[in-house]
């Protein structure tokens, strides 16, 4: 039997945003700055659509997942609270290019 395909470990952030009704013209730092989705969902699928596995955040908005080679996409699942669903990100998986700092951006709602 062949060997189990090799898997990487990539990650990121969810975000949520914009914090702030006006953005101030020079806000403090970290006034405005988007806060951590947590208990975000995200389900991880190959270039073919098949899922490859799910995510959720944690208190901090991090996440990890295992997946092999590939182009994959996250696609965000919709959180109570914010507004809509955050756009799926697509990314590629390879040895030596392996990304662990995937932003996925919510939308609070504030204008």
């Amino acid at each position: 039997p062949s060997p189990p395909p090799q898997s990487y470990e990539i990650g990121g952030q969810a975000l949520a945003g914009p914090t702030c009704p006006v953005q101030p013209a020079s806000p403090l730092p970290g006034q405005c700055a988007p806060r951590p989705v947590v208990g975000a969902v995200l389900v991880i699928t190959d270039a073919a659509g098949h899922e490859v596995t799910q995510a959720t955040t944690g208190a901090d908005g991090r996440w990890t997942a295992s997946v092999p080679a590939g182009t994959d996409t996250i696609t965000p699942q919709p959180v109570p609270g914010l507004l809509g669903t955050a756009k799926a990100v697509e990314v590629s998986v390879a040895a030596g290019s392996v990304p662990t700092s995937i932003e996925v951006d919510f939308d609070t709602g504030i204008r």
